[in-house]
């Protein structure tokens, strides 16, 4: 446990000459020595703080550290001054009970590696444990990895199994707060966080296979685009209207029927481009390669409408449904 720096209240009455007074202050949390020279009755009321000694070597670490403490907890005592051999030394001082005041150290330390630590250490497990040295590469696996670590979605919390790594993270500096009266920032960071940086590298690998899906279906979308380049285009315009599975019309208004679209399919070589003869949703507009498409619905950011607008590109228009020129009634949409 961290030790006192000074003495919290106590109550000491009648010493002798010479004699060593055992007394426990009024917490129950600590006891206390001392001598007395005189007979005497002494009611003595001393204050009680502990003492934390924390190094930083970085300016701007100790400048966030300090900015995120006050901000968690104002009644931390804070005392500042520059140290030859370790850059910063801070002396921080609390009242007992320390357990609240403990945390928000540990939270503001964790703070302060997340700002200041957590990208170099993530580029360091890509580079130096999977070997990537692409820079375009390494940024696109860190953008992912930070998804992992911190998104809110419903796709990242699945991924890393609603896990908080940042509570790992506070256990973490909690532990090591615990167990010290002295503490340097760096060597907590380069020692001290095995289990963290474990779980970490795990998620840049689930941010590496993130990052092969990408590179499958950009290769699978780059396939079709070459594909669609070189076909005739038979249609000029194609209607879409959104749905459990996309509903065709022609320029004039009429729907294309399933039995029509199979046809268009089935003269298309298109398992050269690895597109199902059951997939009704893009193989028909592959099929068609039409020089306009206008898709019409209210999810612009659905699966399958971003699928075709990555592989048109500026060929389709996204309009809401309530533009859609056509009648059309069905109880399955």
């Amino acid at each position: 446990m961290v030790q006192p720096f000074l003495l919290a209240y106590f109550i000491i009455t009648k010493f002798s000459a010479d004699t060593f007074a055992i007394v426990t202050s009024l917490s129950g949390s600590y006891i206390f020595l001392s001598i007395c020279p005189y007979n005497v009755t002494v009611w003595s009321w001393v204050r009680v703080m502990l003492l934390l000694e924390v190094y930083f070597g970085s300016d701007k670490e100790v400048i966030s550290f300090c900015e995120h403490l006050f901000r968690y907890n104002k009644q931390i005592e804070l005392h500042w001054k520059t140290d030859k051999d370790w850059g910063n030394q801070l002396q921080l001082e609390y009242h007992l009970p320390g357990n609240e005041s403990i945390e928000t150290i540990a939270k503001a330390m964790a703070d302060v590696f997340l700002i200041h630590r957590l990208q170099a250490m993530i580029k360091h497990i890509i580079e130096d444990y999977y070997y990537y040295t692409s820079t375009d590469e390494i940024e696109r696996i860190m953008e992912l990895t930070h998804w992992i670590f911190s998104g809110e979605d419903d796709d990242s919390l699945q991924v890393r199994k609603n896990k908080d790594p940042s509570k790992l993270l506070n256990s973490l500096f909690i532990a090591n707060i615990k167990n010290t009266t002295t503490i340097h920032y760096d060597s907590i960071v380069k020692f001290r966080l095995k289990v963290f940086k474990d779980q970490l590298v795990h998620y840049v690998g689930l941010a590496i296979d993130e990052f092969k899906r990408e590179e499958d279906h950009q290769a699978f979308v780059n396939m079709l685009r070459e594909y669609i380049a070189k076909k005739e285009s038979a249609h000029h315009v194609v209607h879409v209207l959104q749905g459990s599975t996309f509903s065709f019309f022609r320029a004039n208004g009429k729907r294309f029927s399933q039995m029509e679209l199979r046809t268009l399919m089935q003269k298309e070589p298109l398992y050269i481009v690895g597109l199902d003869e059951d997939e009704l949703n893009l193989a028909p507009l592959v099929a068609m390669a039409p020089r306009k498409i206008k898709i019409y619905g209210d999810h612009p950011s659905e699966p399958k409408t971003l699928t075709v607008i990555n592989v048109f590109e500026e060929k389709v228009d996204f309009e809401p449904v309530k533009n859609f020129p056509f009648s059309f009634h069905s109880k399955k949409r």
